[in-house]
């Protein structure tokens, strides 16, 4: 035979069962669903790596042409151009998604005799020019910045070596004043061959091409072992 609680056990077990809700059911759904997504948060910029230290992002000298320049990452493209098989334009997001990413220390050392050690993350210049194809007549590859700063390199120098165009340091994304959305990481290099907001990358077949300093009489191929000034 069933037995039935009583009106005083009633109210004992509906307590018990409002208190049960209280505890364990209600602070579950005020919290509402956990998402299986992970959140980013913000990077913290790096000061070492392994165990040595990093300059910071902030050691540098303000020394562009035009000052720093801003720009949107929606406006953002980047061509490549010139002798090769195609023209290949590509977004910021474009770049990061479809290309390996790479990470290095390299110092920069500028002509005006500072220097900044920095943790870089970029993609290899060498892939960007691949994408587009080389046309065999090429040897010379000129970047061009937002601001009209030009620089220019052998086709060697990419082809040959892990050069990367850059945009993080630190672990950080790379400022505006730093050269955001990329800045190449002339290896080897002096600070004018390290041209920020890059827009352009042509190929072409004139190895006397100068850029902006070096039409001004710096060394055209600014090679760290030898003097900025001249050839």
């Amino acid at each position: 035979m069933v037995t039935f609680p009583n009106s005083k056990q009633a109210l004992v077990i509906a307590a018990i069962a409002v208190v049960l809700f209280v505890v364990l059911v209600l602070p579950v759904l005020q919290k509402g669903p956990v998402s299986g997504e992970t959140k980013a948060l913000a990077a913290v910029e790096v000061r070492s790596y392994q165990g040595k230290p990093l300059s910071s992002i902030t050691d540098f000298h303000e020394n562009s042409i035009l000052g720093p320049q801003h720009i949107n990452e929606s406006d953002y493209l980047l061509t490549v151009t010139g002798l090769t098989t195609s023209t290949k334009v590509s977004t910021y997001r474009e770049i990061l998604d479809n290309h390996q990413h790479y990470s290095k220390v390299v110092t920069l050392h500028c002509v005006e005799g500072w220097d900044a050690t920095i943790f870089w993350e970029g993609v290899l210049v060498r892939d960007l020019i691949k994408d587009a194809g080389i046309d065999p007549r090429a040897n010379t590859v000129v970047l061009t910045a937002h601001d009209w700063y030009t620089t220019s390199f052998p086709l060697s120098y990419f082809m040959d070596n892990d050069i990367i165009m850059a945009y993080k340091m630190n672990n950080v994304t790379m400022p505006a004043e730093r050269g955001y959305p990329f800045e190449l990481v002339a290896e080897d290099k002096w600070g004018y061959k390290w041209i920020k907001w890059v827009e352009k990358i042509e190929l072409t077949n004139d190895p006397n091409y100068r850029g902006y300093w070096e039409s001004r009489g710096y060394s055209n191929s600014g090679n760290l072992n030898s003097s900025f000034y001249g050839l």
